[in-house]
């Protein structure tokens, strides 16, 4: 039994179902989402621009409604699944989209959640003449500039013929958890095109203590330092580079990441030019989470550094949506907006890919690609 599409679903609705019919649908949505996010209220899934809800409310004496309460005007009525006890209901929307949500059940708010949705863009699906590269698990690495921990990590290295002499090479924050997933794809097309070099991937997940799951993310992601940067300087470029050889110039070498991984990207490269060139953050966290000892130490007085601090060889491309997050570390869109002005003031090579989104790598993904060419450009 296949998982439903949005558009199945949609097509079901409104020819009307019942009975073993209903059911047989029911079975289908369930295989989509899972059983506690129907009954919590968070169900909802999403296929580019096509948006299905979805929530298990047996016995309800009037339909759910499905209500936005951020980005959008609507309240959707769900239709049941004939005696199933769930309800449902679709929508579409147009690219680059993004509202928060709630259900409504007999007048009281159930759950939330919310959506974003994109046109998956053509270089970030596979293509049959291109050749593919190699996405190589490592065995955890136990760090000794960052005492104490292990991370999971990868590398893809593209495809042999293209890595005569020595490859460029993007290293990628939470590389593993978020990025490995849709990198080499991208990496395997743009590559074949001439879009970007022969680059090799590092894909790297933050330390977790030894034999515990005490995360060391925010320390070493947050921190204004250059302690990251000799941590891929001393141990993870040198370590690659003994299987592939890496180009040691600064214009072959980025770095990415989201969130606090976008701003330790920028970081290493701001801390270590000659090292890093090219940065690309998502949903950067320009903002004063490693506030330190004296409460204002994060990274919200980059800004400030930017236009007091004679320009560094970078090229910086940002990306944000304006309904990012808001609370005491700062509020990410105007921090991302201020970065981006610091940086046009002081004259560096930058862009800013705007968007509506929330916390989420969902428009950093969709235009990834063009993020790429941007970034490696002549």
């Amino acid at each position: 039994m296949s998982a439903i599409t949005v558009e199945e679903l949609r097509t079901q609705l409104a020819q009307g179902v019942s009975g073993a019919q209903a059911e047989a649908l029911a079975e289908r949505v369930r295989a989509r989402v899972g059983a506690e996010a129907r009954k919590n209220g968070s169900a909802q899934f999403v296929d580019e621009l096509d948006v299905a809800w979805v929530l298990d409310a047996p016995g309800a004496s009037a339909a759910p409604l499905v209500v936005a309460e951020l980005g959008a005007d609507f309240r959707l009525p769900l239709q049941p699944l004939g005696d199933s006890g769930l309800y449902a209901a679709t929508a579409s929307w147009e690219h680059g989209s993004a509202a928060r949500w709630h259900y409504e059940v007999a007048g009281a708010r159930v759950g939330g959640g919310q959506t974003e949705t994109y046109l998956i863009h053509p270089d970030c699906r596979e293509r049959s003449d291109v050749p593919k590269g190699r996405l190589l698990a490592r065995p955890p690495w136990r760090s000794q500039v960052f005492a104490g921990t292990a991370r999971d990590w990868s590398v893809y290295v593209p495809t042999e013929n293209k890595t005569d002499g020595q490859a460029a090479v993007m290293v990628f924050q939470d590389g593993v958890r978020f990025y490995q997933e849709f990198v080499p794809t991208v990496f395997d097309n743009l590559i074949a095109d001439g879009d970007m070099p022969p680059t090799v991937g590092i894909f790297l997940n933050p330390g977790i203590f030894a034999d515990t799951t005490v995360s060391n993310r925010s320390y070493e992601y947050d921190t204004i330092s250059d302690q990251y940067v000799r941590f891929l300087h001393e141990e993870i470029l040198p370590e690659v580079a003994r299987e592939v050889p890496l180009r040691e110039d600064a214009a072959g070498r980025a770095i990415c990441g989201m969130s606090s991984g976008g701003i330790c990207a920028f970081t290493a490269a701001w801390q270590r030019p000659d090292q890093f060139h090219k940065v690309l953050s998502h949903i950067g966290s320009f903002t004063n989470i490693a506030s330190g000892p004296t409460l204002r130490e994060g990274g919200h007085n980059y800004p400030a550094l930017i236009r007091k601090m004679s320009p560094k060889p970078l090229r910086v491309a940002l990306q944000d949506g304006e309904n990012d997050l808001n609370h005491a570390a700062g509020n990410w869109w105007l921090a991302n907006l201020q970065m981006a002005d610091a940086l046009r003031f002081a004259g560096y090579d930058h862009t800013f890919a705007k968007g509506k989104g929330f916390h989420s790598l969902g428009q950093g993904r969709a235009v990834f690609p063009d993020s790429l060419r941007w970034l490696w450009r002549p």
